[in-house]
């Protein structure tokens, strides 16, 4: 029996799991915090995006002067579409994670996310034909005002699939955590009840009712409280090493 041997058995010497379990929980950190700051980077682009845009399309006669103002639009349209991004990466860096605890919730939470991405890239699409239908309008077409509308109403109306459709995923995968307690319960089960209100205020929206903005606050700040927790603290460290084992 060499000495190493005999000073590892004595426990002079630490094993080697000792420095796995510390790799683990650096890596760890790290997939949690890239996974938590991708949380407000989304709420910043498609906000400033959609901010940008609005200041374009929301005032009176806006083909009129949109040719004046056709670069903020398409900034504001580039940076909602950064957010389709964003969202392809938090599905494509949650799969493994979700993978280890419930791959039939993963792989819905990562088609969700492709869905969600193609149909707010669909409507990002109809913002900018807005730009050509201006340069019609301004040639004196009178159905431009027609199609200019039909076109922001595919965007409003894309969004909300597309947030109906990510929601009802969503209620699942914040159950899943809750089980498995890879974030705390309370903030998983703050997850679950705000996509519930997200859910029903999309489906609310297709029967006339605008109440998808509000219903959209709890699920907006548990995202929000989702990526400080992640960045501060971290996916639970039992939980995750489930997926890295």
């Amino acid at each position: 029996m060499t000495a190493a041997m005999l000073t590892r058995q004595s426990g002079l010497m630490p094993s080697a799991a000792a420095p796995r379990s510390a790799d683990l929980a650096v890596s760890s950190k790290t997939y949690s915090r890239v996974i938590g700051a991708l949380f407000p980077l989304g709420f910043l682009f498609y906000g400033t995006g959609f901010a940008l845009v609005s200041s374009v399309i929301g005032v009176p006669d806006f083909l009129q002067t949109m040719p004046a103002h056709q670069t903020t639009l398409i900034a504001g349209a580039f940076l909602m579409l950064l957010n389709t991004g964003v969202d392809m990466a938090k599905g494509a860096l949650m799969f493994p994670v979700l993978e280890s605890h419930g791959r039939r919730t993963a792989v819905a939470y990562l088609a969700a996310m492709t869905l969600e991405v193609a149909l707010m890239a669909v409507g990002i699409v109809s913002l900018l034909m807005l730009l050509p239908l201006a340069h019609q309008a301004g040639a004196g077409t009178g159905w431009s005002a027609g199609v200019a509308a039909i076109l922001i109403q595919s965007n409003a109306m894309a969004y909300q699939i597309a947030m109906m459709t990510l929601a009802v995923v969503n209620i699942f995968v914040w159950l899943l955590t809750f089980r498995v307690r890879l974030i705390p319960r309370a903030l998983s089960a703050w997850g679950v009840a705000g996509y519930v209100v997200l859910a029903a205020g999309s489906v609310a929206e297709f029967f006339g009712l605008p109440v998808s903005l509000i219903a959209s606050v709890p699920g907006g700040l548990f995202e929000l409280a989702l990526g400080a927790w992640l960045l501060v603290k971290g996916f639970n460290a039992e939980a995750y090493d489930a997926t890295s084992a």
